[in-house]
């Protein structure tokens, strides 16, 4: 694999898109920086990581062919990648928080940004931005945030920790291409954090609400059991609180 190690970038993200202006460029070409002056993590947010301290990458996925009502589908995809990398480093009590964020005890270790290019009705290829907290200690201002290093008794090497995600996303892209994609849904849901249990959620005229989750629809909206109806919300329509 081909990885292109930066010292600082305003974010691999937006590294990956121009030099995909600029010419033709391999599949699952790799971008790392050790450090982002303008990460950027789901809704809008700023991903924020100490220089050198963590993981911001992102691969480009090359030839998906996908139609846009199947996009979700890259979410799961990545998402499982990632747990399976860390189960192979022994990180414990791993889940998924809807849509695609990566928890270890109810602590956030891992984001995901994929900002895909949709051309005849397809997607095209995707640039997938993983941002992964290894070595950080302290993450001032921020609640339900951790790192490898706080929860691990053992220090991962970064570089290894890496390119054994981007394997697991060569061997679920391929295993994708050959199989239904109900499996990998099905696996995704087993991995959900907070299914089947009691839930505070924030909803979009900021009132409190209680449900339990139930699963993602095949659009990847999040299917929330509530005390009278069953509904399916977006990712702008819907916080979980706990």
């Amino acid at each position: 694999m081909k990885i292109i190690k930066l010292n600082s970038t305003d974010s691999t993200n937006s590294y990956l898109k121009r030099l995909l202006l600029e010419r033709s460029l391999q599949d699952f070409l790799v971008v790392v920086a050790k450090n982002q002056t303008n990460g950027r993590g789901q809704r809008g947010s700023e991903w924020l990581s100490d220089h050198g301290k963590n993981l911001t990458f992102s691969v480009l996925k090359r030839n998906l062919l996908v139609s846009p009502d199947q996009q979700f589908m890259l979410n799961i995809l990545v998402s499982l990648s990632i747990v399976k990398a860390l189960e192979s480093f022994d990180v414990p009590k791993l889940s998924i928080k809807w849509p695609n964020d990566i928890l270890s005890d109810s602590f956030k270790i891992s984001g995901v940004l994929i900002e895909s290019l949709i051309k005849n009705n397809q997607i095209m290829h995707s640039i997938i931005g993983i941002g992964l907290n290894v070595n950080q200690l302290k993450f001032e201002g921020l609640t339900r945030v951790s790192s490898l290093k706080n929860i691990m008794p053992l220090e991962i090497e970064k570089e290894e920790l890496l390119i054994n995600i981007i394997e697991k996303l060569k061997i679920y892209f391929k295993m994708y291409s050959e199989s239904e994609s109900r499996f990998f849904t099905s696996e995704y849901e087993s991995y959900l954090f907070r299914k089947d249990k009691p839930s505070t959620f924030r909803i979009k005229n900021d009132k409190l609400v209680s449900g339990i989750i139930r699963g993602v629809s095949d659009s990847g909206k999040l299917c929330v059991q509530m005390e009278d109806f069953d509904k399916e919300f977006n990712l702008k329509e819907l916080k979980l609180v706990y």
